[in-house]
């Protein structure tokens, strides 16, 4: 059966694979079959940044590196036409004021070209996907899904969203989504 790829901006990344893993180029889902994907630029936004070494140092364990070396299959012409797309993608977000990075506008122009959702919680890159038509879900929609596709349980869920209130970390509207998405009230941090 074939899969929907689904594409994994670099915070959604950060923020569940530590605590969904392998997170990476696993099927999930029955009816319906799900794959997810980060782009390759992720892997050199976090060479780059000391920021994000300090802060999600267990990315660069050899568990995690291998788990973000499949990664989705990009055709030639497909490359080419990202690349056009990038370029219109990062002129608009500068004339809206905007505030995407480079990596930020790769994963919309992927996705819009590929024609896949992708997994955001950046409000300026949500605000672009919707301007450029490319389908979105957040990491708390995500986790949704998984959960109604029995991929992850309740707890697991819980346990992410205590830890990312504990570092502070928590998406814009977390708490209203939480509850849409979920039917309760968020955890408590721990």
């Amino acid at each position: 059966m074939a899969h929907s790829n689904i594409l994994l901006d670099s915070n959604a990344y950060f923020r569940l694979a530590r605590s969904i893993h392998p997170l990476l180029n696993q099927e999930f889902g029955s009816t319906k079959r799900y794959c997810l994907y980060v782009i390759a630029d992720l892997e050199k936004e976090f060479a780059r940044s000391r920021r994000l070494q300090n802060k999600f140092s267990w990315v660069d364990a050899q568990e995690y590196r291998d788990n973000r070396a499949c990664k989705i299959q990009i055709s030639r012409k497909d490359q080419i036409v990202i690349k056009q797309t990038y370029d219109h993608i990062a002129n608009h977000a500068r004339t809206e004021g905007l505030g995407a990075s480079s990596v930020d506008i790769m994963a919309l122009a992927t996705a819009h070209v590929l024609d896949i959702q992708i997994v955001t919680d950046d409000q300026d890159m949500l605000a672009l996907a919707d301007d450029f038509g490319i389908a979105t879900s957040t990491t708390l929609g995500l986790m949704r899904l998984m959960l109604d596709t029995k991929h992850i349980e309740m707890d697991v869920i819980r346990q992410i969203c205590e830890y990312w209130q504990y570092e502070r970390d928590i998406p814009a509207n977390f708490r209203r989504d939480y509850s849409a998405f979920f039917g309760e009230d968020p955890p408590p941090p721990f």
